[in-house]
C-alpha cells in the first residue's frame, strides 16, 4: 500500500458545495407545494437537511476507512445478498405512487434500487481485479450475467427501467476500462435495445412517454404538459434567470419541480449561467474522480473510483437530459441536488470511498 496523503480538497470542496446548492434549490422549488399544505415549516428542506447530515456522516466514515476493506468477500457478498433480499421484500411493501420501490416509515422513505449502486460496483472492481486476465472467459462472464441478470430483473419488478439502464450502463462502463471484449459489448448491445423496446411497448405508461418525446407538441395540455412546462422553464430563465426564489413553473405548472425537474427551475431561476456552473461542478467531479482511480495503487481502487464516479455521472447526465426533451422522460433525481433522501445518502456515502482512494494516489 502507498504512502496514504491527504484526500482531494478540490473534490471534497466540489462534493460539499453541489450538496449545499441542491438544499438551497429544494428549499426554493418546493415553497409552493410546502406553502399550499399550510406547514408549518418546509418539510421537504427538513427532510433534506437530515439526509445531508447523515450522508456527510457517512462520507466521513468512508473516507477514513481503509478502502481495501471493500475488497473483502464478506462485505462485498454481505451488500449485494443484503441488496437483492431488500428488492426482494420492497415487491410487497404497500405501494406508493402506483408502484413498489420505496419502503415508508415514520414519514420517512428508503428506495431500495440506490442501495444497488453500491452493491454492484464493488462486486465488479472485485471480480475485475481477480480476473484481469481471464475477463473475456466464462470463469469471469457468468458470475456478473448472474449478479446483473438479478438486480436487474428486480429493479424492473418495481417497476423501474431508468435504474436499471443506468445499472447496466454503468457495468458497461466498467467492463469497457476492464477490457471486455467489443464483441461482447456488442452482443449485450444488441440484445439489450430490442429488450428496452419489447419493455417500453408492453407498458401503456412507457410506450406514451417514448411518444411524448418523439412529439411533445403533439399533446401539450396531456401527456405532453411535463415537458413542455419543463422546456418553458429552462426557457424563460434567460441568461441570468428570474432570480433564485422568483420561478414561476413551481407555481403547480411542472410537475415535481423540486425533485424529477430540479434542473429545469435551476434553469428558470439561475438561467443560463447557473445551469453551466452546475454542469462545470459535475465536469469537475467527474475529472477528480477519474483522476483518483488513476492514481490508485491497484486494480482494484481504480475501478472502484471509476464505477462510482461512474454512476454518479450517468445519472446527472440522464436527469439532465430529461428536462431538456433529450430523452424520454425517467424520474431520476439529480445527484446532490434533487429531493431525496435515498438518493442524497448513498451518493455522498459513494463520494465517500472516491475521496477514500483519491488519498492512497
Amino acid at each position: 500500500m502507498a504512502k496514504k496523503l491527504a484526500f482531494d480538497k478540490v473534490l471534497f470542496t466540489t462534493i460539499v458545495a453541489l450538496t449545499i446548492f441542491g438544499l438551497v434549490m429544494v428549499y426554493s422549488a418546493s415553497t409552493a407545494v410546502a406553502r399550499d399544505k399550510d406547514f408549518g415549516v418546509n418539510p421537504f428542506l427538513v427532510k433534506q437537511g437530515i439526509a445531508a447530515g447523515l450522508g456527510l456522516l457517512l462520507m466521513g466514515i468512508t473516507m477514513h476507512l481503509d478502502y481495501q476493506q471493500f475488497r473483502r468477500r464478506l462485505l462485498i457478498y454481505g451488500l449485494l445478498g443484503g441488496t437483492l433480499l431488500l428488492l426482494v421484500a420492497v415487491l410487497f411493501a404497500p405501494a406508493l405512487n402506483n408502484t413498489h420501490r420505496w419502503f415508508v416509515l415514520a414519514g420517512f422513505s428508503f428506495q431500495p434500487s440506490e442501495l444497488a449502486k453500491l452493491a454492484l460496483v464493488p462486486f465488479l472492481a472485485y471480480h475485475i481485479d481477480r480476473k484481469w486476465e481471464r475477463i473475456n472467459q466464462p470463469v469471469f462472464l457468468l458470475p456478473c450475467g448472474v449478479v446483473l441478470s438479478a438486480l436487474a430483473g428486480l429493479i424492473l419488478l418495481g417497476p423501474d427501467l431508468g435504474t436499471t439502464v443506468l445499472l447496466l450502463a454503468t457495468s458497461g462502463v466498467m467492463l469497457f476500462l476492464g477490457g471486455l471484449s467489443l464483441t461482447y459489448l456488442g452482443l449485450a448491445v444488441a440484445v439489450g435495445l430490442p429488450t428496452v423496446y419489447m419493455l417500453v411497448k408492453m407498458a401503456p405508461y412507457r410506450a406514451e412517454r417514448w411518444m411524448t418525446f418523439l412529439n411533445p407538441e403533439q399533446d401539450p395540455t396531456g401527456a405532453g404538459f411535463q415537458i413542455n412546462q419543463s422546456l418553458i422553464a429552462v426557457g424563460s430563465g434567460g441568461l441570468g434567470g428570474l432570480g433564485l426564489g422568483e420561478g414561476i413553473q413551481k407555481l403547480h405548472f411542472l410537475p415535481h419541480p423540486h425533485s424529477d425537474f430540479i434542473f429545469s427551475i435551476v434553469c428558470e431561476e439561475l438561467g443560463l449561467i447557473g445551469a453551466v456552473a452546475l454542469l462545470a461542478g459535475f465536469g469537475l467531479f467527474l475529472a477528480r474522480g477519474i483522476q483518483a482511480g488513476r492514481h490508485a495503487p491497484d486494480r482494484f481502487g481504480s475501478f472502484l473510483a471509476w464505477g462510482l464516479t461512474a454512476v454518479i455521472t450517468i445519472q446527472a447526465l440522464t436527469h439532465i437530459s430529461v428536462a431538456l426533451a433529450l430523452v424520454p422522460t425517467t424520474g431520476m433525481p439529480l445527484p446532490f441536488v434533487s429531493y431525496g433522501g435515498s438518493s442524497l445518502v448513498t451518493t455522498l456515502a459513494a463520494c465517500g470511498v472516491i475521496l477514500n482512494v483519491s488519498q492512497h494516489g
